[in-house]
């Protein structure tokens, strides 16, 4: 555990251990606009010793904002923003934001335009019809990116997370499932990932020598015609070219295998339960007609550190470039935080465990072989996308009422994660 807890030199800034907490989406603005919550919520985290804390899913631009409870880069929230970040600080943690595009994932209603993307297409996931970007509508969200990193900078960020996976707009230039244009943005890898690299130019630039840059990128999407092992393996060579300080590996995309992301299963009753009915109705109605849920949100078997082996992978393809791998993934005990030291990663992130428990990080200090009693039955994300994240424990010691259906549900999803975790 020595390593665990000493400071890392991520470029400019220097964190107080190795511990990240990932850019696991809350839920917790309001109008778009940062809230009490969400500064308590990082406090709190920031109070439990990670290193550094990640605000999630940070638009660039309202056109690639998906919710209400989502924060986008404007002037108006920087006193806010800055509230916040001076209350991490005081707690002796760094204060990262994500930024990104969520592309084709978002209505006319929210990002007030047609939804838009690599391609001119229709997306059942949300549902909508988006339309291709045009070039010069390119290069305009390409400065919006580094018009973001200068406003990170103004709220008192020490650092950025460039969001390039989980098909999102960078991702869905990438994936050949997403994109089939025929310009300088379409067709070969080059071409594919030319997006990426022209933020990433852009992002570097606005963020000189005192702001860190890390980005997510996808080991693989998991679906058909989607980035492959290998051809992940070379987005995070493009990625290293830009002399960024960290690449995240996670892997998995929202619209075809969001459990590849999370781990386990989606929690169908609760997600229906608390999605709204106004704005979802008939995804709500087609959520409660069996096999529907698990054919849109397949389960992938619950297991600690379930992106271990594919990281490793990329560690032993990647050994040639000097920047940090970042591990995420099913991270749940301090025997997992040694693994992952033990396996070479300088740094790692975890969320589902800081839902449950801020103070998991000072339990471990205190105890090496600490485990957060995560059962992972996935409450929490099946409620986030309409609620805030909030852990069904910590929901029922508030005094909020769980009905008994999604109550048995989410015995049912822990003892199978239990069963398939070799718990049981």
């Amino acid at each position: 555990m020595n390593k665990l807890f000493t400071p890392y030199k991520l470029g400019p800034i220097t964190l107080r251990n190795r511990i990240i907490r990932s850019a696991a989406f809350e839920n917790m603005a309001r109008a778009n606009a940062p809230t009490k919550e969400l500064q308590d919520y990082h406090v709190s985290v920031a109070h439990g010793g990670v290193g550094m804390t990640t605000v999630a899913y940070c638009a660039v631009d309202l056109s690639g904002v998906s919710f209400d409870g989502q924060l986008y880069v404007r002037p108006e929230i920087i006193p806010d923003m800055k509230k916040m970040t001076d209350a991490i600080h005081a707690e002796g943690a760094k204060a990262s934001i994500q930024l990104g595009h969520c592309g084709n994932m978002t209505h006319y209603k929210t990002c007030h335009c047609i939804p838009v993307s690599a391609d001119t297409w229709f997306n059942l996931y949300s549902p909508t019809i988006h339309r291709r970007l045009k070039v010069d509508e390119i290069k305009h969200l390409v400065k919006k990116f580094g018009e973001a990193v200068d406003w990170a900078r103004e709220c008192g960020f020490d650092c950025v997370e460039i969001h390039a996976g989980h098909a999102y707009l960078l991702s869905q230039f990438i994936a050949p499932r997403t994109n089939h244009r025929h310009d300088q943005y379409g067709g070969s890898f080059e071409n594919r990932v030319r997006f990426m690299n022209e933020v990433l130019d852009e992002v570097m630039l606005h963020a000189k020598d005192d702001m860190a840059v890390i980005v997510k990128t996808n080991m693989w999407d998991d679906c058909w015609k989607g980035v492959s092992i290998e051809e992940g393996i070379q987005v995070a060579r493009e990625i290293a070219k830009h002399k960024v300080h960290g690449i995240v590996l996670s892997g998995g995309t929202v619209s075809r295998s969001p459990m590849t992301i999370l781990g386990g299963a989606m929690p169908i009753k609760t997600l229906a339960h608390y999605m709204p009915m106004k704005e979802l109705w008939w995804l709500k109605a087609a959520l409660h007609i069996p096999y529907v849920g698990a054919i849109m949100t397949p389960t992938v078997p619950f297991k600690e550190l379930y992106f271990m082996d594919k990281a490793k992978y990329f560690q032993e393809q990647l050994k040639d470039i000097d920047i940090p791998l970042i591990y995420v993934g099913g991270v749940q005990s301090g025997d997992n935080c040694q693994q992952i030291m033990d396996e070479g990663f300088e740094l790692f992130q975890i969320a589902h465990v800081l839902i449950k428990d801020p103070d998991f990080v000072k339990h471990v200090e205190a105890n090496p072989h600490y485990h957060a009693g995560c059962k992972r039955s996935n409450y929490c994300v099946g409620r986030m996308y309409s609620k805030d994240m909030k852990c069904h424990e910590c929901v029922e010691r508030d005094g909020e009422t769980i009905q008994p259906s999604i109550q048995r549900e989410i015995a049912k999803l822990e003892h199978d994660a239990s069963i398939s975790n070799g718990r049981k």
